[in-house]
């Protein structure tokens, strides 16, 4: 594996995208450092320490950032300041590369490896390599020239500056580091601004808990995508709701990062003491800002099964006991024998006989007797 290839692995765990940062890594093991830096003298750490910013011919201005606002086809000339705050000189790597939104929603700049294809490919500098004597500035010149095929929006980048140094790792092995600082490159090109953030996917998860009156976890992920030509911001709210559209729960409002034009990121929310109610529906509620306004909200919603399995499991047993109950309430079952009631015992014994409907016998009370006048 060749040294610069080493180089390159070792630049993305480096510190990158830090705006007037110092670095001060660990002190190095006594090993020659890469040409054209001098060697360190035996027993000298030489803890190198450094600082980027945006600059002038005659000096730093007070900018944070590189901000501009230009036209496709336009050329610019401006000034990074690199600052030598160690105690002996350094050859500094200057050039530009593109950012992007890292998976943690952090700004991050490309690594050394890989080159850059928008506006870290706009910058060029005079030579690559610069060495700084010790507590000295340099003030170097770079252009910025934006083609003429350039598309509206936003196009964000950094300038690096950054030192290689020879490291021994434990087993022995050489490895060339690259640490390097940035100053921000914020470009947005003129013409149609198109503003869009869209909800991609949103997952609900629910911890259902044995102890309905004690509620369970609620877990709500949901991952958000730029879908605009300009970086956006803002803050996300998650609404949980009852069947019916009763609100059971609400967080607070979660700061989103900065996400540049087609950037992702995945937020997650837990919220405790959710009641099991049969269904719930978590609603994402985000209101989105660019720099120059706020977005209408965009809003998506998706649900859980919530069943109060303890509740259902009661209600069904007292179902259950209320059912037998019924069953042995009601009329006698078929061929059981009943005890004989009053009535039945004057009969019992008889053979039932044929009805007739002769009068009984005796004298009909119309009948008169012998000495009747």
């Amino acid at each position: 594996m060749s040294l610069r290839t080493t180089l390159s692995r070792a630049s993305a765990v480096a510190a990158a995208a830090l705006l007037v940062a110092t670095a001060t890594p660990a002190p190095a093991p006594a090993a020659p450092a890469p040409s054209p830096a001098p060697k360190a003298a035996a027993g000298e750490t030489g803890a190198a320490r450094w600082a980027v910013q945006p600059s002038s011919a005659k000096g730093p201005t007070g900018r944070n950032y590189f901000i501009y606002d230009l036209a496709p086809g336009s050329t610019l000339t401006d000034h990074v300041g690199v600052t030598n705050l160690g105690d002996r000189p350094l050859t500094f790597d200057v050039y530009g590369t593109d950012a992007y939104t890292s998976t943690d929603g952090a700004f991050a700049l490309l690594p050394a490896d890989r080159p850059a294809t928008d506006v870290g490919s706009w910058i060029s500098v005079a030579r690559r390599e610069w060495t700084i004597p010790a507590g000295k500035r340099v003030d170097i010149p770079f252009r910025l020239t934006v083609p003429a095929n350039a598309t509206p929006g936003d196009h964000t980048g950094g300038v690096i500056g950054a030192v290689a140094r020879v490291r021994t790792t434990a087993d022995g092995q050489r490895v060339l580091v690259d640490q390097r600082l940035a100053a921000r490159v914020y470009l947005r090109v003129t013409g149609p601004v198109r503003p869009a953030v869209t909800v991609e996917a949103v997952d609900v998860a629910y911890d259902n808990p044995v102890n309905p009156f004690g509620g369970g976890d609620l877990v709500v992920r949901y991952r958000l995508r730029n879908d605009g030509n300009v970086r956006v911001g803002g803050s996300g709210t998650v609404t949980v709701r009852a069947p019916f559209g009763r609100e059971q729960a609400r967080t607070a409002p979660t700061d989103l990062p900065e996400l540049l034009p087609g950037a992702t990121f995945t937020v997650t929310e837990r919220i405790t003491g959710v009641p099991p109610l049969l269904r719930l529906t978590a609603e994402v509620d985000i209101a989105a800002t660019t720099t120059d306004t706020a977005l209408p909200p965009v809003v998506r919603t998706a649900g859980v099964w919530a069943p109060p399995w303890l509740l259902l499991a009661l209600l069904a047993a007292a179902a259950g006991w209320a059912g037998l109950r019924w069953w042995r309430r009601r009329g006698t079952p078929a061929g059981r024998v009943t005890a004989p009631g009053p009535d039945d015992t004057a009969t019992a014994g008889r053979r039932p006989g044929p009805v007739s409907d002769a009068a009984p016998a005796g004298p009909h009370p119309d009948a008169r007797r012998p000495d009747a006048p």
